[in-house]
């Protein structure tokens, strides 16, 4: 693949803090990516997750859906999210961005914004909308945004569908993963990294699957029970940033060091939080046999190839986390209502199919699932460039 379509640096002229857009491809001109706020975020990192929305949008294309593929794309700012200053500092980054996000960039929340917060910055901004546009590319838009809104409004057990829909797609690539090998729900233990939207989500739909959550990790530290959490007590405590009141926690559960969940007695361990987590110096004390990549990047490439070497299977997140990002387009476009049972069924589907595409490709050549999602988008990519237009 050739180098991004735009790059983009933006200086603040109050704080003089940096945002970045990077806009890697365009299909039918438009493209999609999440706008993600943290400290020390870099352009380096922007790029390569706007990279990874490439792969993400041609990983779900779909002759026979009204979904059509965008083109992938990434916002980054760098800041703290809970700085006393950082919303004001997203409402001018969307105002500096205006342009784009009115004519090509759809966007939403990522780390450190949720999609409330997105949407009221994006109003204050002066816009329509993060998704404005891709507007001109639905069939009925009133229709569309009515569906869309709809979903966001559905609950399930107190949590938001939007806050569902991506965990959702992330445990039922952890329970293709498990099915293919022949392993049991019950008895199979997890540890999670990150309770916010995706990892809190995961957790909830792993549990009740039957596999045993035995640690998770926030910014104050891990929460570990070797009998298992319980998830819905630890769900409920959390804060807008994912943090959770230890006031909950029962008895025999332990409060550990935050890099604690790495060593976990875990089958499966779950980086939901930032990227970059596991490298080559820390990747040697995981015990799983799965790394399931909720997060974007979560895994260094050199440790990868490390943990390769000793059997441990990384499910790449260009895969396990893209059905947030799907969820919305499937909805928008009409390939779903804004129904929660309706979602959870596409979502299981699609996610265990793309799993199943991905682990046999990876077993026939020989090589890793993320080489094998590789290889896959790169046989999709000039099918969308063909028939729908590819802009480099």
């Amino acid at each position: 693949m050739t180098a991004p379509l735009m790059t983009l640096t933006w200086t603040d002229h109050l704080t003089g803090r940096q945002g970045f857009l990077v806009v890697d491809r365009l299909v039918r001109g438009v493209c999609s990516g999440g706008l993600r706020m943290r400290a020390d975020c870099t352009l380096d990192e922007v790029t390569g997750l706007a990279r990874g929305m490439t792969m993400k949008e041609a990983l779900h294309y779909d002759p026979e859906g009204r979904y059509i593929p965008l083109g992938g794309a990434k916002g980054g700012i760098d800041c703290d999210p809970q700085d006393p200053g950082a919303y004001d500092l997203l409402v001018r980054y969307l105002r500096a961005m205006k342009p784009y996000i009115e004519n090509f960039w759809t966007t939403g929340e990522d780390l450190g914004l949720t999609q409330d917060l997105v949407d009221r910055a994006a109003t204050e901004a002066g816009l329509v909308s993060s998704i404005q546009a891709v507007y001109p590319l639905l069939d009925d838009e009133v229709a569309a945004r009515r569906r869309l809104a709809d979903a966001f409004a559905v609950e399930v057990d107190g949590i938001g569908l939007d806050e569902l829909a991506g965990g959702c797609g992330v445990a039922e690539s952890a329970l293709a993963a498990l099915d293919r090998a022949g392993v049991p729900y019950a008895g199979t233990r997890v540890a999670v990294q990150g309770l916010g939207t995706m990892g809190g989500a995961t957790a909830r739909f792993l549990a009740r699957a039957g596999l045993a959550v035995v640690a998770v990790a926030d910014i104050k530290g891990t929460i570990a029970n070797p009998a298992g959490l319980d998830v819905e007590a630890l769900l409920a405590a959390r804060d807008a940033y994912g943090t959770v009141d230890r006031s909950v926690l029962r008895p025999a559960d332990r409060e550990l060091p935050g890099d604690a969940w790495l060593s976990a007695e875990a089958e499966v361990l779950v980086p939901a939080a930032v990227s970059y987590a596991i490298d080559t110096a820390n990747q040697g004390r995981i015990n799983a046999r799965w790394i399931v990549e909720a997060a974007n990047m979560p895994v260094l490439p050199a440790a990868e190839q490390l943990l390769a070497a000793r059997g441990v299977t990384v499910l790449p997140d260009v895969v396990v986390n893209s059905g947030t990002n799907a969820w919305w387009w499937w909805t928008l476009f009409g390939d779903i209502g804004p129904d929660a049972d309706e979602a959870f069924a596409h979502m299981r589907r699609s996610m265990r199919a793309l799993i199943d595409l991905t682990l046999a490709r990876a077993e026939d050549d020989g090589t890793t699932p993320r080489a094998a999602a590789h290889a896959i988008v790169a046989d999709r990519l000039p099918v969308i460039a063909e028939r729908f237009g590819w802009y480099r």
